[in-house]
């Protein structure tokens, strides 16, 4: 790639950092897309909860996005991983794996969050498939279905409040001795919610589908679907490097312009909210485009 110097360099190209990138293309921004080429819904079948394209494959949502900006002759993209950046006195310069150097005035972060799966045999192959982290996204598709949830205390019994309103066939596995307390534990139980506290051993599954819950007791339970809410960590340690602030649960903080605490820096999609879904992280990332070039435009009028 010959041209090194940008308006915009956008870390991250799945769909908020295409949003962003459609966005300032439209603008007549000169903006690079880096990207390594692993969203963390890529095990996932189907998309869901958003209009057009509700059950298409994320990879062809995100493929006709390309192709769509691929248009905007200004925008150009770059396949390979960000590892660092440094602030210079134009703004920022990003650098590569490989060891190329791109420099832009200002820098959008779109770079999403890596799920910490727990180690349970079966559990990473049925992530995003038969284990699912939103209702929004796939309750539908396994209503009325048997359905577990693996979490504890206070974060179980609003979960499994939550996923109740898809199935009444609910149970809750607190994977070890539960933190509910008396109260919680009666309230669920009234509502027909089974709960298990032993540990989990292992999914019988077949190509990511789950069929049973295997416990270290060797009991067994059927189930279609399981709900889950692993920790996670931001994908890309590069803002926490140039000083951007993060919350306590781990998210990029951002302004309600998607800016972060270091002028120049944004942060749009799932790397700054818990509400993970494709329709968010296109609208954050498309409004993060617009901040930024009207940001560009009162530097330069």
């Amino acid at each position: 790639m010959e041209q090194k110097h940008f308006e915009v360099i956008i870390v991250g190209g799945s769909y908020s950092g295409l949003s962003a990138a459609m966005s300032l293309g439209r603008s007549l921004r000169q903006v690079l897309v880096i990207d390594s080429g692993l969203p963390c819904n890529r095990q996932t079948p189907h998309s869901h909860n958003f209009i057009t394209q509700d059950g298409e494959k994320p990879t062809v949502i995100s493929a006709k996005a390309k192709l769509q900006i691929e248009i905007y002759k200004t925008v150009q993209f770059y396949n390979g991983l960000a590892i660092k950046a440094l602030k210079t006195e134009g703004g920022f310069e990003i650098i590569t794996e490989s060891g190329e150097i791109f420099t832009a005035r200002k820098v959008l972060f779109a770079t999403g969050v890596k799920d910490l799966l727990p180690k349970i045999e079966g559990f990473a192959a049925c992530w995003g498939i038969s284990v699912l982290h939103c209702p929004y996204c796939h309750g539908y598709e396994v209503k009325n279905e048997k359905t577990a949830i693996i979490a504890n205390g206070e974060m179980g019994f609003e979960f499994a409040k939550l996923i109740s309103n898809w199935t009444k066939d609910l149970r809750l596995c607190t994977n070890g001795k539960s933190e509910l307390s008396l109260e919680q534990t009666q309230i669920l139980k009234n509502h027909g919610v089974q709960i298990f506290e032993e540990e989990i051993d292992s999914f019988d599954h077949k190509e990511g589908y789950i069929k049973k819950i295997i416990f270290k007791n060797g009991e067994r339970v059927e189930v279609k679907a399981i709900y889950a809410r692993p920790p996670f960590e931001q994908h890309c340690p590069i803002p926490a490097t140039l000083g951007c602030d993060s919350s306590e649960q781990g998210l990029l903080k951002v302004d309600g312009m998607q800016k972060t605490n270091i002028p120049g820096i944004f942060a749009s999609g799932d790397c700054t909210t818990q509400m993970r879904s494709v329709a968010i992280a296109v609208s954050t990332g498309s409004f993060a485009g617009a901040v930024i070039n009207k940001e560009l435009i009162d530097e330069d009028f």
